[in-house]
């Protein structure tokens, strides 16, 4: 048996990929690794692997423990990209970017879900060698595609119109998710329905608090905000929908993107990079706010196309698929512990 030991408060706040990633990593090592590998949680005993989900300053002071074993890191972030998401003075968000790298650099080994941010952590002092990618995941049983008559039902369960195209995001309520544009889009486009399900996670330090809670608490009539809904009622909104669209300006790799293609819904996504280092060939992408804006005309207008967008997001779901992901995460363990 191979002990690993996660150090994660991943969980600890609803309503962010991170912790969406972390609980997707221990099913997978509970359901198809259970006999080879002896997966704890915050524990100080000794361990063959620590793996750091989260850059907790209790988590940094273990790193200068004994019998931590090979240390782990997993970058779900990087200081550039937290611009957009809190709002934080000057002076603290300098100390916590050098505190953050810091951290990595404690690592004796990095796990990135983009590979894009392997030659950002090189410019950190962090060697490409020292990295490996390995992408997010999520799992059919929790993330599937639901029947037309189902999906009815649920609208009509919801509160939500049957017969109205209907457009949903997910993520935090913040600046970075690209959110005023799908409230922009929401009030362009009064005859569709917005959805989007998520909240402010971080409460008022969230960068643009004040003026997005404006929204969410008094948004135009076609557009709705159910708050932070719970992870296994998620698949349910993703299946209400004719489209998913997040309008972020910054990601890494979003699980919310995954979970879509795992139900089986058509992605729309600001034109990123990083995006097409993943996913590449499995969304439509946009430049800008009146660009998204002539796609979703184009898709409402082109059932063909709309159709074809939804074939994209099932390939996807097969390519990031939980049995895939398992015997990558499988190899990645063994190798480190030989190493250690």
């Amino acid at each position: 048996m191979l002990n690993i030991t996660m150090f994660s408060k991943a969980d600890s706040v609803k309503g962010q990929g991170v912790g969406s990633a972390y609980l997707e990593l221990m099913r997978l090592l509970k359901t198809h690794w259970h006999d080879e590998f002896n997966v704890k949680v915050n524990r100080y005993g000794r361990s063959a692997i620590s793996h750091y989900h989260t850059v907790n300053p209790q988590f940094y002071l273990s790193t200068f423990m004994p019998n931590r074993g090979r240390k782990i890191g997993y970058v779900h972030f990087l200081p550039e990209t937290l611009e957009g998401s809190l709002k934080l003075p000057r002076p603290f968000q300098a100390v916590f970017n050098h505190y953050l790298i810091s951290f990595y650099k404690r690592m004796d080994h990095i796990v990135v879900v983009n590979p894009t941010f392997i030659p950002k952590l090189a410019a950190y002092g962090i060697p490409a060698k020292d990295v490996t990618y390995i992408p997010n995941f999520v799992s059919k049983r929790e993330f599937y595609e639901m029947t037309a008559s189902k999906r009815e039902r649920l609208r009509r369960q919801y509160g939500y119109a049957t017969d109205r195209f209907t457009i949903i995001g997910t993520g935090q309520i913040q600046d970075r998710k690209g959110v005023p544009d799908f409230i922009k889009l929401a009030r362009q486009n009064p005859d569709i329905q917005f959805i989007w399900a998520g909240g402010f996670s971080f409460g008022r330090i969230t960068d643009g608090y004040q003026q997005l809670k404006e929204v969410v608490d008094n948004p135009p009539a076609n557009l709705s905000f159910p708050g932070i809904v719970d992870r296994e009622k998620l698949v349910d909104y993703y299946n209400m929908a004719d489209l998913f669209l997040l309008p972020s300006y910054n990601e890494l790799f979003p699980m919310s993107v995954l979970e879509a293609f795992s139900c089986g819904t058509p992605v729309l996504l600001r034109d990123l990079d990083l995006y097409r280092a993943i996913i590449d060939g499995y969304y439509q992408a946009a430049t800008d706010v009146d660009d998204m804006q002539r796609q979703i005309d184009y898709l409402r207008q082109t059932p063909a196309a709309l159709v074809a967008l939804q074939e994209q997001a099932r390939h996807a779901a097969k390519d990031y698929s939980e049995e895939r992901l398992a015997q990558i995460w499988h190899a990645f363990y063994l190798d480190q512990a030989e190493k250690g």
